[in-house]
C-alpha cells in the first residue's frame, strides 16, 4: 500500500516536473517573440523614418517625394489592425520610385545622396530578416502551444495567440543591388 502511494507521487511528482519545464519553455518562446517583434518594429520604424527623410531632403522628383512620403507617414501612423498593410504599401511605394536604377544614380549624385541611399538600402535590407525572425518565433511558439498538454493544462495562462506579421518586404532591386 506505501509502495503503491509513493509510486503515485513519483509519477506526480515527474508529470508536475515535466509540466513545469514546458510552462518555462513555452514562456521562453513567448519571450524570445516578443523581443523579436520589438526589433521588427524597430526595422520597420527605421526603414519609415529613413524613407520619409529622403522623400523631404529634394533628392527626388517631387511626384516620387509625394509618394515615398505618404506611404512612409501612413506606415509610421498606422494602428496595429492596419500596419501589414501600411509597410506593404511602403514596400510597393519604394519599388516604384526606385525601380529604375537611372533613378537611384541620381540619388546618389545629390549632395548627400550616396548617404541616404546607403542607409535606405540597409534599412531595406533588414526588414526580411527580422521579420523572418519574428515569424520564425511565432512559429515555434504556437506549434508549442497546439500540443494537447499544453491546452489541457493551459499552460500558456492568458498570453494571445501569436500571430505571424505578413508584408510584402521585396526590396527594390535597383536600390539593394547596387549597395550590395
Amino acid at each position: 500500500m506505501t509502495a503503491t502511494l509513493i509510486w503515485i507521487l513519483v509519477a506526480l511528482l515527474v508529470v508536475g516536473v515535466y509540466l513545469s519545464w514546458t510552462a518555462g519553455r513555452l514562456d521562453r518562446l513567448h519571450v524570445r517573440m516578443d523581443a523579436a517583434r520589438a526589433a521588427l518594429d524597430a526595422q520597420l520604424l527605421r526603414r519609415a523614418s529613413v524613407a520619409q527623410e529622403l522623400a523631404t531632403s529634394g533628392v527626388l522628383d517631387p511626384a516620387a517625394s509625394i509618394v515615398l512620403y505618404e506611404a512612409a507617414h501612413a506606415a509610421r501612423q498606422a494602428e496595429e489592425e492596419q500596419r501589414e498593410v501600411a509597410e506593404s504599401e511602403l514596400s510597393q511605394a519604394l519599388r516604384a520610385v526606385f525601380e529604375d536604377p537611372a533613378q537611384v544614380e541620381a540619388v546618389r549624385e545629390a549632395p548627400g545622396g550616396e548617404e541616404a541611399a546607403r542607409e535606405l538600402a540597409e534599412a531595406v535590407r533588414r526588414v526580411p530578416m527580422a521579420r523572418r525572425f519574428h515569424n520564425d518565433a511565432v512559429g515555434a511558439a504556437r506549434r508549442l502551444r497546439e500540443h494537447r498538454k499544453v491546452r489541457w493544462f493551459r499552460l500558456a495562462g492568458h498570453a494571445p495567440f501569436p500571430l505571424a506579421f505578413e508584408m510584402d518586404d521585396e526590396p527594390p532591386a535597383a536600390l539593394v543591388e547596387r549597395a550590395a
